[in-house]
């Protein structure tokens, strides 16, 4: 016969057997951080070279602009004159260029002036084709008779193109150098006899110097660029342009549009009228 146990331990204990823990340790601590970081610079390179491109393009436009206004500047200024010289010699303004005093008078009527340069700031707004307004340097480098009235002054609002006060232009009207020996009979014009009533042509060069002084002043120290001369020199077999020269080394936006015109002194023309029609008489007169 089985009997129970009369008394149990005071103290019982069951142990549990715990499970297997697996210890991972991780190399990636901070790999997030370091790939936002690199997003971060990425995106600040792509911002700067957007802003560094589109200041460039600005750059690039703006400088676009400046050239188109003093080309158009410049070229206004030699119309301006081609308009003058082609109008009726009736007119006022074909007076005043052509007149001893004129800006081609000066040449044509003075054999002695030829190498003369002769300077007068453009401006629609006034007349300013008479030596009495221009500036006329001599082949010794002084100022002819003293005059010295055409420069422009980016001083002045008279020496601006526009009453915007923003280009001005200056004229330069020389005759070319002779270059040793010419064609024959080069000055006549054809379809003329060699006669002394016969038409002569001359040859100019002109040159419209448009500057932009907002931008820089067009000085050199205390001087203005502005009163130097637009004919090339050369020295030591290399060309320069002093005027130019200097607007460079004033870093003055500057645009020089240089034209060789020929101007024919039309002095005697034939006309004929036909009297009755298929007669074949024809009646000339020399005027």
């Amino acid at each position: 016969m089985y009997s129970m146990p009369t008394s149990m331990p005071n103290h019982c204990h069951t142990k549990l057997a715990k499970p297997p823990v697996m210890l991972y340790r991780t190399n990636q601590q901070g790999a997030a951080l370091i790939v936002v970081l690199l997003f971060l610079v990425l995106i600040m390179l792509a911002g700067v070279m957007a802003v560094r491109r589109s200041s460039t393009d600005l750059k690039t436009a703006t400088a676009d602009q400046i050239n188109t206004l003093l080309l158009q500047s410049s070229d206004s200024a030699n119309q301006k004159l081609e308009n003058m010289l082609n109008g009726s010699p009736s007119s006022q303004e074909y007076k005043d260029v052509m007149s001893v005093s004129g800006v081609f008078g000066h040449f044509l009527l003075s054999p002695d002036n030829q190498g003369n340069e002769f300077i007068y700031c453009y401006n629609p707004r006034t007349r300013k084709y008479l030596t009495s307004n221009a500036t006329i340097y001599t082949s010794t480098g002084g100022t002819w008779s003293g005059l010295n009235n055409g420069i422009c002054d980016y001083n002045s609002p008279a020496g601006y193109t526009s009453a915007r006060q923003t280009v001005m232009t200056q004229m330069s009207v020389s005759v070319p150098p002779s270059l040793g020996e010419q064609e024959v009979f080069s000055h006549v014009v054809i379809g003329k006899e060699i006669e002394n009533r016969s038409s002569k042509k001359f040859n100019f060069n002109i040159r419209a110097t448009s500057v932009l002084p907002v931008f820089n002043a067009p000085k050199d120290g205390n001087t203005s660029c502005l009163s130097k001369s637009s004919v090339p020199i050369t020295t030591n077999g290399v060309t320069t342009t002093p005027l130019i020269d200097c607007l460079h080394k004033a870093s003055t936006p500057t645009k020089m549009l240089f034209e060789q015109v020929e101007v024919q002194n039309d002095s005697s023309s034939i006309k004929c009228v036909d009297f009755g029609k298929g007669s074949g008489q024809l009646t000339c007169q020399l005027s």
